[in-house]
């Protein structure tokens, strides 16, 4: 495949996926699936109920290896730019480093309380490639 129709093939799957994610922002959801490429989760946005068992399905669609890490509330990676061993002291759950081509399914407790927590690929250069997003915990009634 020549590198013009990857392009295009990277940019059809972000587009499919984002519609889809818009398609389904119903609630919160004690199961979750994300896909991790270069340099991106998609979707990007996560919405969980706060303190209740979830279970993450992570297909790793990329060509390298990616992990996945949620932050503590109100802690960010940024400052310098990567994720270095300040901000492991701030990381609230990790999924382990995912080979590319492969799926992996795990369980987390969500956060117990409600806010926007940080995601970040944790790899050397992908949060500076622009591999973040978004966990957003919310109370249920």
């Amino acid at each position: 495949m020549t590198k013009i129709k990857q392009v295009h093939m990277w940019a059809l799957a972000v587009l499919v996926a984002s519609i889809l994610s818009a398609c389904g922002a119903g609630g919160p959801s004690t199961s979750i699936s994300l896909t991790m490429t270069d340099f991106t989760f998609l979707p990007n946005t996560l919405t969980v109920p706060a303190g209740e068992e979830i279970t993450l399905t992570v297909t790793n669609s990329g060509a390298v290896a990616h992990d996945f890490m949620i932050m503590k509330l109100g802690h960010a990676v940024g400052g310098n730019g990567h994720v270095g061993e300040a901000e492991h002291a701030n990381v609230y759950w990790e999924q382990e480093q995912l080979e590319a081509g492969r799926t992996l399914q795990s369980k987390f407790t969500a956060p117990s309380e409600p806010g926007e927590y940080q995601i970040v690929c944790g790899v050397a250069g992908h949060f500076e490639a622009g591999m973040s997003g978004k966990l957003i915990v919310v109370d249920t009634p």
